[in-house]
């Protein structure tokens, strides 16, 4: 299979230092976080508003296993073991995660977002924006 190169165009920036921190659904929490946007990426983020509400940011979750096809569930021991293909771990082939979060302002290149889990350092590789009738 042909390989394809994906390159950050950003960070992450959190008080969540290790993966253990994180909560288990970023969405269900009130954590925020600042995305810094490299600034060469800066006319890309044109249009982007507060006024929009929330996007989706994805990352690549770089702490994750790669080499990891079986997990418990939201890493509940007492659960059997499922294929990471029918979870929501960050251990997985291609460890890509998906955030939809809420805008809360733009400073230049840096979002300040609410509803983040990833942790401080993760690559984020695009930013899109939420379309409710599109993403449910």
């Amino acid at each position: 299979m042909a390989e394809y190169v994906v390159r950050p165009i950003g960070v992450v920036r959190s008080v969540l230092k290790d993966p253990a921190d994180a909560p288990k659904q970023g969405a269900l929490t009130g954590q925020e976080a600042e995305i810094v946007v490299d600034p060469a990426y800066l006319p890309a983020l044109e249009g982007l508003d507060r006024g929009r509400g929330k996007i989706i940011v994805i990352c690549w979750m770089h702490r994750a296993d790669r080499g990891r096809m079986k997990v418990h569930p939201q890493g509940q021991e007492e659960l059997p073991e499922r294929g990471v293909f029918s979870t929501r771990s960050p251990h997985r082939p291609n460890p890509v995660s998906l955030h939809t979060v809420t805008l809360l302002s733009i400073d230049r290149n840096v979002l300040r977002v609410r509803g983040m889990e990833a942790i401080d350092g993760t690559p984020v590789i695009d930013i899109k924006s939420h379309s409710p009738e599109l993403d449910g």
